[in-house]
């Protein structure tokens, strides 16, 4: 039953960590990685024919852009603005949490310190995006 997560994240080590954590907490689906938004914005219209992911990732400082810069282009795209984006950051700054709800997160979530918590935050991160909401999956019917 598992989909395809896209994280979008300009650390290939912070990737790794999290495809290593993705596996530890059970998820079996495809898990696809992209270091900046030009980059998510071309996989994510390559794969808008039913294949996009079910989530997207998004970490909030990205090398030479802001986040929630991203975040507003893939909400006001009609072909995008479906799939939910959570917001994976370092920040716990309230100024960032409302700025990215503003331009239409659909989640917010502060990356844990310890490997074990992030497991954790994996599986409930998939199990809840992927398996029991429903938006995406009622949409298309």
């Amino acid at each position: 039953m598992p989909g395809s997560i896209l994280l979008i994240d300009d650390s290939p080590g912070e990737c790794e960590l999290f495809r290593q954590a993705l596996t530890q907490s059970g998820f079996t689906g495809r898990l696809e990685t992209a270091e900046h938004g030009s980059a998510a914005v071309s996989y994510l219209r390559e794969h808008a024919t039913g294949d996009e992911p079910n989530l997207i990732l998004l970490d909030l400082k990205l090398r030479g852009e802001r986040g929630t810069h991203l975040l507003k282009q893939l909400k006001q795209d009609l072909g995008l603005a479906h799939i939910p984006v959570v917001i994976l950051t370092s920040s716990d700054d309230p100024l960032d949490v409302q700025a990215c709800y503003q331009a239409g997160a659909n989640g917010y979530v502060v990356k844990p310190g310890e490997f074990d918590d992030l497991v954790t935050l994996a599986l409930h991160l998939w199990k809840f995006w992927l398996i029991h909401n429903y938006s995406k999956r009622m949409a298309a019917c």
